[in-house]
């Protein structure tokens, strides 16, 4: 038999991937690492200022560089999905990849937890993807290489003591979807991957009470989601798994 030598990646010239959240944190992370990497760049955020702010420096580098569209993407916006994949076919003309990262977080304990706090985790982690998905998914297709990537959180994976019970819902439901669609979506030639990580040093964990120099750092991350979007179809990457601490799970 004989053996390939190397790893050959993938061509991603002209492709175009859309990255909900792509305003702050892992988001921008994800963005700056795949444009660099030469992903064309389809961003959507509910802060658009703040979207413009954090790709401004990649946006204009240089004038050979992917392009960059920007969008307003509202999660809990039930016309928001569809609005957002029309706009970016309007600007790119086609979609390879979709990366739902935009979700909200609740440290609320199960006394804490009220009906609309878990709604609203309910409709942003777990019905935004969805919804998402639903959108992108014909033109996913198209692609013959389309990938699909959800950021999730090791709360999909596991619950750890009386943390957080309404997250962990919603992110145990995101997996639900995901491994739903990765199973529908495997003969299209689409590859779906979650991503679960710890704890990751963004604003939204500053107030968690964990020490930062254990947390993982964003672009760390996002170099390896760029890994994962450069393997061929014939290397699929079910799930992510990154922690800071040994989990029983991992």
């Amino acid at each position: 038999m004989t053996r390939r030598k190397g790893c050959e990646m993938r061509d991603i010239t002209g492709c175009v991937a859309m990255i909900s959240g792509a305003n702050r944190g892992i988001g921008a992370a994800l963005a700056a690492t795949l444009h660099a990497d030469g992903w064309a760049l389809s961003l959507g955020a509910r802060d658009l200022p703040s979207l413009e702010e954090s790709a401004a420096a990649y946006r204009t580098a240089s004038s050979g560089a992917p392009e960059v569209s920007l969008h307003h993407y509202e999660v809990t916006d039930r016309a928001g999905a569809q609005r957002w994949t029309a706009e970016t076919l309007d600007a790119h003309g086609r979609i390879d990849c979709l990366i739902n990262n935009a979700g909200v977080a609740s440290t609320d304990t199960l006394d804490e937890l009220t009906e609309e706090t878990l709604d609203l985790l309910w409709e942003v982690n777990a019905k935004g993807p969805f919804r998402m998905i639903r959108a992108a998914l014909p033109h996913l297709r198209r692609s013959g290489e389309g990938r699909i990537v959800n950021v999730i959180s090791m709360s999909g994976k596991r619950v750890r003591g009386t943390f957080a019970p309404g997250y962990a819902m919603s992110k145990h439901a995101a997996m639900s979807l995901h491994h739903s669609v990765r199973h529908a979506t495997f003969g299209d030639g689409i590859r779906c991957t979650a991503v679960c990580p710890g704890y990751v040093q963004t604003d939204m964990t500053a107030e968690f009470g964990v020490d930062p120099s254990i947390m993982i750092q964003a672009d760390d991350l996002a170099h390896t989601v760029a890994t994962i979007l450069r393997l061929p179809n014939t290397a699929s990457v079910a799930e992510l798994l990154v922690t800071t601490e040994p989990e029983t799970i991992a």
